[in-house]
């Protein structure tokens, strides 16, 4: 491996733009892979060329002119000896005059269009064609992704170079049983210059072997990397909890149902793991309404009744409020000090809780991100519940672990309602232990999903007006193009005006996230208290929101959003026994991946199956997050399209550590310079 600057024609000005594409190494260079594929092996007779398609040509210039027009240009006429085309050059510089002479041969390469002088090439690659000028190559022609002012034939000579000069120095750090066959060198070579016969759908699909011998490979670094995070925190201890008898006993029989089969079984995982003097590490999906916050309850009886502080943090104010008031109904009874902490709280109310966390006077502790914050100290923190974890980075739970009394870390219980495919699950949160509450409560009704176009709105309103004047409760839920608190709440505004106007009968409420929190908690709780018909919110409600007597849901716009945030949505009505409805709202006409993302939310009400279509119509980076999917940071691998090597891939992660240790560290530098390294490895 050399710096970039060591590759000829590699001056300042040429690394600064390799840098864009995080480039500073030869081996970055050789590990930047093509995302297409040109053949540029056989040159192609000109009276066989089809509009749109590019091709190798060769010929004699046959003219030059300047043709008067709005934008000045230079047209060269080539021909061969079955027609001719026009080249069209609307930047004109000396290279080019030189070589575009009259009388001189060309070879080309470029898309054929329709011009002026009819079949024409605009901006054709060109060569001069000398006695010395060698024949086509006889592999295909890479195209790499690349940045204003790094021409394509520069990126492929620097390529080369690399490959011819250092390729050879490429350690084999994958032990060679789980290479699939190909070298690392030879599998570069390949991927960098493929012969002409190589299968291109297999190319385009990055299920080539020599591909998969790359892709194998980051995805066991990857592997390594959570296992490796994982054993960093359980060499740390925690505190062991017994199971409690009290308070888990007292909060259950407070309760007007039942736990179900699902419940129990997740909450006896856990009360396992708290057992262990080693940090629980595990992870609780659950579709909408499944019940995963009593989940969290009965965890955090365990460490309360063992004289440990609980935190559960949620990403939004609204959630996290949520949680709150839930905690305070259920421990305060049992005389136990439930706290709040935000990021809005501010002078002596902020310092207040600080004071209770610190001296222990705080039981249970519900906040924002505030609680990750350096001057927050607990007294005794034992158990960390996070609460939809994928608004959060990969690594900024970690940070909790720091809280923990000296010399012991807290427990932790990551919790999301956005059911995670397995393949995601795996990659996204590979040291964790996965529960699923795959159970909803009995009494929940199925909701019924339709799609209207908006061109219908006004029939939607005055059904939802009718419905409303009958005692049931809906949520119009409003959202714009442009994902902004503002700009959401000016749209909500104006919907709410409308309506209220419309129907003044109807007792209307307003929720956006520019309001307050008390403000958003009282037209809330008037809702939840059936004082409010109607509910017009932005995206905020699309989390921790429960009110079981509401069952009618409208979402204007839905084709906006994403499958999961549709499904999160349609998850506040269904809560009760009614029956209950979705009216997706769209603006025709839909594209092809809107049609798809109604299609489904009408036949399916399982978050599960949502998930994985999601995974496949957007991809992993929107379905978690940037901040996610950013630090996963893949460079060859697509987890939509690779999934099928996950389990491999972490099985041979777990040999590589137990009977490999010395290839870990190349490897995590090979494929993720970046991340974090723990003592151990």
């Amino acid at each position: 491996m050399a710096d970039i600057h060591q590759l000829k024609g590699v001056g300042n000005a040429s690394a600064a733009l390799l840098e864009k594409l995080n480039i500073f190494t030869t081996d970055d260079l050789l590990f930047h892979l093509p995302r297409d594929y040109e053949d540029r092996s056989t040159i192609i007779p000109m009276n066989q060329l089809i509009v749109g398609r590019s091709y190798l040509l060769e010929g004699i210039v046959r003219s030059i002119d300047f043709p008067p027009g709005k934008r000045k240009s230079m047209a060269v006429l080539l021909q061969d000896d079955f027609g001719k085309v026009t080249l069209r050059f609307y930047h004109v510089y000396k290279a080019l005059t030189d070589r575009a002479k009259a009388g001189n041969r060309l070879r080309i390469f470029g898309e054929v269009r329709v011009g002026a002088r009819g079949l024409e090439l605009y901006h054709p690659e060109i060569q001069l064609i000398t006695e010395h000028t060698p024949l086509p190559k006889t592999q295909l022609t890479a195209i790499y992704p690349s940045t204003d002012g790094l021409t394509q034939p520069k990126l492929r000579e620097y390529v080369k170079q690399a490959l011819q000069q250092y390729s050879d120095n490429l350690p084999e750090i994958l032990p060679k049983k789980f290479s699939n066959g190909f070298a690392l060198k030879q599998a570069l070579e390949y991927i960098h210059e493929p012969p002409v016969d190589a299968n291109m759908l297999q190319l385009a699909q990055g299920s080539h072997p020599a591909q998969q011998r790359l892709i194998f490979e980051e995805l066991v670094a990857h592997q390594i990397s959570l296992l490796t995070r994982r054993e960093y925190i359980r060499q740390i201890s925690a505190p062991a909890f017994k199971p409690s008898k009290k308070f888990a006993k007292q909060l259950l029989e407070s309760l007007p149902f039942k736990m179900t089969g699902a419940q129990k079984r997740v909450s006896k995982e856990i009360a396992d793991d708290l057992k262990q003097n080693k940090p629980m590490l595990r992870l609780v999906q659950g579709d909408v309404g499944a019940g995963k916050t009593l989940v969290a309850g009965i965890a955090a009886c365990h460490a309360l009744e063992e004289g440990w502080q609980v935190a559960l943090m949620a990403p939004t104010e609204i959630l996290a409020e949520q949680h709150y008031l839930n905690f305070k109904k259920w421990f305060e009874p049992l005389g136990l000090n439930v706290s709040w902490l935000s990021g809005k709280q501010k002078g002596k109310a902020r310092e207040k809780q600080e004071q209770i966390i610190k001296d222990g006077t705080a039981n249970l502790i519900v906040g924002t991100h505030a609680l990750f914050q350096d001057n927050v100290e607990f007294s005794k923190l034992g158990l960390v519940i996070i609460d939809e974890q994928h608004r959060f980075g990969v690594d900024q739970r970690l940070a909790l672990r720091n809280k923990g009394v000296d010399s012991t870390t807290p427990h932790q219980l990551v919790m999301t309602a956005t059911p995670i495919p397995r393949t995601l699950a795996m990659s996204a949160y590979g040291d964790l232990d996965t529960s699923v509450i795959d159970e909803l409560p009995p009494g929940r009704t199925p909701i019924q999903t339709v799609t209207i176009p908006l061109d219908r709105r006004e029939e939607v309103l005055q059904r939802i007006a009718t419905n409303c004047a009958e005692g049931k409760q809906a949520y119009w839920v409003c959202t714009l193009v442009e994902q902004s608190e503002t700009l959401d709440a000016q749209a909500a505004e104006a919907t709410y005006q409308e309506i209220r106007e419309r129907f003044p009968h109807l007792n209307i409420g307003l929720v956006h996230g520019k309001m307050k929190a008390d403000e958003k908690q009282a037209v809330m709780q008037q809702f939840k208290d059936n004082e409010l018909q109607l509910l017009i919110a932005t995206t905020v409600i699309e989390v921790g929101v429960d009110v079981p007597n509401a069952s009618i849901m409208v979402i204007e716009n839905a084709e906006r959003l994403g499958l999961s945030q549709l499904h999160q949505l349609r998850g506040r009505v269904g809560r009760g026994a009614k029956a209950s409805f979705c009216a997706l709202l769209y603006k025709a006409p839909l594209s092809q991946n809107g049609q798809e993302r109604l299609r489904i939310m009408r036949e399916t009400n399982d978050g599960f199956v949502i998930a994985e279509k999601d995974l496949e119509i957007r991809g992993p980076g929107e379905l978690l997050g940037t901040k996610q999917t950013g630090d996963m940071g893949f460079r060859v691998a697509k987890l939509e399209r690779d999934d099928h090597l996950l389990s491999q891939a972490h099985h041979v992660a777990g040999q590589i550590l137990k009977d490999y240790p010395e290839n870990v560290e190349p490897l995590l530098k090979r494929w993720l310079p970046e991340a974090p390294r723990y003592a151990f490895v």
